[in-house]
């Protein structure tokens, strides 16, 4: 573990030990690196009885946030900032809209009448039309990559949230003014376009400008934002749904606008994120945003000083971001290879979950025995929201339960409701034979969604961006965006005939593969909670990482005369 000091002109005296499990052994000054001799003392310090005892991943920022004064949450800077992020949410809300505007689209009738789009028994539409609408948007997604991080990485995230969300604009209005089926798939292509250059830019902008105690629930709260687009699409399909004429589906598709809009408006007056700025040599001005906004305008704060000196240690100014077409440091290192694997299981198994099915709930309620239209659109709406409530509750657990285990635990509970799901589809669904039995199976819908929120709908933006390094995080984010596009393309191409062919069945392959994903999630995973973005680079170093990003410190700080602190290193945990 590396230690960190703070020199009395700059803030704090902040002094590191080392000590055994008696609390008998060395004594180690932060001056030196832990490995140096020279710098083991013979005395044990004493710790006092009223020391506040810290367990901590990572003993240099336990150490800062110990020391004080840091950023208060209802502080006038947390609040600016809490405002800057909302704004950078907006990628994720327009990226909710389409989702769930969708599936609650493709459940009227009006909308399928106007394109010549079969259907089942009025359940939604299915076959090879409905797989071609719905797929086109991840290709647009998968266009967007060559270009996403690049522009991210050269004109800044700010830079990247404005051009993808005046695509998204775009798309928008095409998508709601089509008149033909072309006119749709060329709007869809777009939005899909807009969405996979925000998705790259919006949630390393929210990662980079998060302080790191709150970095969890702020960038999970960001993913959480989808369901804000979903509520707002799925509610007022329930009004328009009635409507006899296009309006029905033309006015939820064109609140699409509403989230880009505002990102168009507001993204280029928002402060850069300072590792963006550092990295194009644009020193002072880092310094001041980070000082502004993690040390509450105090430059010579604890926190603000660690991740000053880890930004310089870390972030490279002849780096593979400066080339447009190099994106080889994802690759060339053994480091760089964990992390994208890693990045890439969360594009895969995000979207591979069962939430695929997301896009055909109508579908899956009248498969489930729901009988008419506006039934089925009111259960779309209940959906959402319960879903949003599990994302809600899992964003403000992401940084007290850790990454790792809400992403085993949520993957393997999305396996046991899909179960039920399948069951009771399967035995009573549309034979109406035990209406009990079919609304278990709606009950079970319902409450996949709330898990599945919970665990992945805070990680998908959160735990990509993290376990990629500085120099990588926009191409690699670009990569992700990429992945995700050709999972979900996976789930809306094949999914509409999949059903059509072999209806519940299709359930069980979901069913199936989250069960292997756990095993892969519980080997492979590498905890992030309690770190630094910077001080990851050890984890990913070590020879095995997940052991490495699992091992726990007790932490005795201890404030002395003259206000100086010092840790005493009480024992190892994993």
């Amino acid at each position: 573990m590396r230690t960190f000091f703070f020199s009395p002109d700059i803030g704090p005296d902040i002094k590191y030990h080392s000590v055994n499990h008696n609390l008998l052994s060395s004594t180690m000054s932060a001056h030196a690196s832990e490995k140096d001799p020279a710098a083991i003392d013979e005395k044990a310090p004493h710790i006092p009885e009223n020391a506040q005892i810290v367990e901590a991943a990572n003993t240099d920022l336990a150490l800062a946030l110990a020391s004080g004064p840091h950023l208060s949450p209802l502080s006038v800077r947390s609040i600016q900032l809490y405002l800057i992020l909302l704004v950078a949410f907006m990628g994720s809300m327009a990226n909710g809209f389409d989702g769930s505007v969708m599936s609650a689209v493709n459940g009227m009738q009006q909308y399928l009448d106007y394109f010549h789009i079969s259907g089942t028994d009025a359940g939604g539409g299915v076959g090879t039309t409905t797989a071609i609408v719905f797929g086109i948007y991840s290709i647009g997604s998968i266009v967007a990559v060559p270009v996403a991080g690049p522009i991210t990485d050269r004109g800044g995230r700010r830079v990247g949230m404005f051009f993808g969300a005046l695509i998204i604009i775009v798309g928008s209005l095409t998508v709601t003014t089509a008149k033909s089926i072309s006119a749709l798939l060329g709007g869809r292509f777009v939005l899909g376009l807009g969405v996979g250059i925000v998705q790259t830019a919006s949630p390393s902008y929210v990662v980079e400008m998060s302080p790191p105690q709150w970095r969890g629930r702020l960038t999970g709260l960001f993913n959480t934002f989808y369901y804000a687009g979903s509520i707002l699409c799925t509610g007022i399909t329930i009004g328009t749904g009635r409507i006899q004429s296009t309006r029905s589906w033309r006015a939820p598709l064109a609140i699409q606008i509403v989230a880009a809009g505002i990102l168009v408006l507001f993204s280029l007056l928002l402060p850069e994120s300072p590792r963006w700025l550092l990295s194009v040599g644009r020193k002072d001005e880092a310094l001041a945003i980070l000082a502004r906004y993690h040390g509450n305008d105090d430059p010579n704060s604890p926190l603000v000083q660690l991740e000053w000196k880890e930004f310089e240690e870390s972030i490279k100014l002849d780096a593979s971001d400066k080339r447009w077409w190099d994106y080889r440091e994802l690759f060339n290192t053994r480091n760089a290879r964990y992390r994208t694997f890693l990045m890439m299981l969360m594009a895969f198994f995000g979207q591979w979950s069962g939430n695929g099915l997301g896009y055909f709930l109508t579908i899956l309620f009248d498969n489930a025995g729901v009988k008419t239209q506006n039934e089925r659109l009111t259960l779309n709406f209940v959906n959402t929201l319960v879903s949003a409530a599990g994302a809600v509750i899992g964003t403000s657990l992401t940084d007290k339960v850790g990454r790792r285990s809400m992403w085993f635990w949520g993957t393997l509970a999305s396996a046991g409701t899909l179960t039920v799901v399948t069951g009771c589809t399967a035995k009573w669904g549309k034979s109406g034979s035990n209406p009990d039995g079919a609304n278990a199976a709606i009950a079970f819908i319902f409450l996949f969604g709330f898990v599945y929120s919970l665990a992945y709908t805070p990680l998908q933006a959160l735990y990509p961006a993290e376990v990629l390094d500085y120099n990588t995080r926009a191409k690699g984010m670009a990569l992700y965006a990429l992945c995700v596009s050709c999972a979900s393309f996976v789930n809306t191409y094949p999914g509409p005939i999949a059903l059509n062919n072999i209806g519940w069945r299709y359930y069980i392959v979901y069913v199936v593969w989250d069960l292997f994903e756990c095993v892969v999630v519980w080997f492979c995973v590498v905890e992030t909670r309690g770190r630094t973005l910077e001080e990851l680079n050890e984890i990913f170093e070590d020879p095995h990482p997940v052991r490495a990003s699992l091992r726990k410190r007790k932490v005795a700080v201890v404030n002395k005369e003259g206000g100086a602190i010092e840790a005493v290193d009480v024992k190892d945990e994993v």
